[in-house]
């Protein structure tokens, strides 16, 4: 018995392991809406993530399917257990969710569809969270089953080459929602710039944006990248065949990158790495008399906002959200949605990675 798995089963096995576990306490109820896979490479990431999933049924009922996987194993093999989260209900009875472990090794790309995935609650959706680096694994016969996929960019060593994988998911016809937890951590930072736009002169000056600064950590990049996108897109800077992208040299740890606004005057960006930073540090936006700032400091719960144009002078504070990806993934899933906002910048954000 492993205290975080529960008990070791047979395969073959799980499911009347299952009915026994529900048959021994009547005042137990098992609450389900979704199925949540959770896909690691990672050696150890079982027990981390059985105590994530215990902190998601809080909130989020579902089945539970933990999948580790050591690809580099010479022979192939399959270990599962199954263990209940349990909370109370208006301090009384307990609502459970059943979780099903599994440690696999060795090349095991039809095992994890059809052992792992065979033992999904029919009839309802798929999220899989895929932690860590695309590998061969995420491939047609996969994503085929998946009906949300989500994964953090902020791990991969080349995003690039691994959203041109995610894209042919996306053109395969399969109605798949995608959502990247570096385009979730942007979100309190988007509706803090559109609440500043909702003054009168803030949308006066949104034509005459000149220059657009990022501040962010190092490892978090992509989230830089998919804000300057997102400014981008919703200003109507040139994308396409009229987008006139240039990426200047790095210079230290500055990158900047410019596009052209309708009326053909350039819009100057740069992104700033700096080790000290939230993940998203400041956000600087000028042009036309206007300065707006929307900045946040390290493990601060809260961003601040700052909006000036002439002698008006606004300032405020806004939720700035977590940053841990178990709270992020809980974030999502109250969200659901398809996320169309994302597929709408996400050609923006891949000419900027290029």
């Amino acid at each position: 018995m492993d205290p975080e798995l529960g008990q070791e089963v047979p395969v073959e096995d799980i499911h009347k392991a299952l009915r026994l576990l529900w048959a021994q306490d009547d005042a137990r109820t098992n609450a389900c809406l979704i199925n949540l896979a959770v896909y690691s490479e990672e050696k150890g990431s079982l027990q981390k993530n059985s105590a994530i999933v215990s902190e998601l049924t809080r909130e989020h009922a579902c089945r539970a399917l933990l999948v580790e996987m050591d690809r580099t194993a010479t022979d192939a093999s399959i270990r599962a257990w199954i263990t209940a989260h349990c909370h109370l209900s208006g301090g009384k009875k307990s609502v459970c969710c059943e979780q099903i472990s599994f440690a696999l090794t060795g090349v095991s790309r039809g095992r994890l569809r059809n052992t792992v995935f065979a033992h999904l609650t029919s009839d309802l959706p798929l999220v899989l969270w895929w932690q860590g680096e695309l590998s061969p694994i995420f491939e047609e016969r996969l994503y085929s089953v998946i009906d949300r996929f989500v994964f953090d960019s902020s791990d991969w060593k080349s995003p690039a080459k691994s959203f041109d994988i995610i894209g042919q998911a996306l053109s395969s016809g399969r109605m798949l929602v995608v959502q990247d937890l570096a385009w979730t951590r942007t979100y309190h930072y988007r509706l803090a710039v559109a609440s500043l736009f909702d003054d009168p002169l803030a949308l006066l000056a949104l034509p005459h944006i000149d220059s657009v600064e990022i501040e962010h950590h190092p490892k978090h990049r992509n989230s830089a990248l998919q804000l300057l996108a997102w400014l981008a897109v919703q200003a109507g800077w040139r994308t396409g065949l009229e987008l006139h992208l240039a990426v200047a040299k790095k210079h230290g740890n500055k990158e900047g990158f410019s596009f052209e606004r309708k009326t053909g005057e350039t819009v100057a960006s740069t992104l700033v790495a700096n080790e000290t930073s939230a993940p998203l540090g400041r956000l600087r936006i000028c042009g036309g008399g206007m300065e707006m700032i929307v900045d946040r400091v390290p493990q601060s719960t809260h961003i601040h906002m700052r909006l000036s144009v002439v002698d008006h002078v606004t300032e405020s504070l806004a939720p700035a959200g977590c940053d841990d990806c178990g709270t992020l993934i809980g974030e999502q899933l109250a969200r659901g949605g398809k996320n169309s906002l994302f597929l709408k910048i996400l050609p923006m954000f891949q000419n900027l990675l290029e």
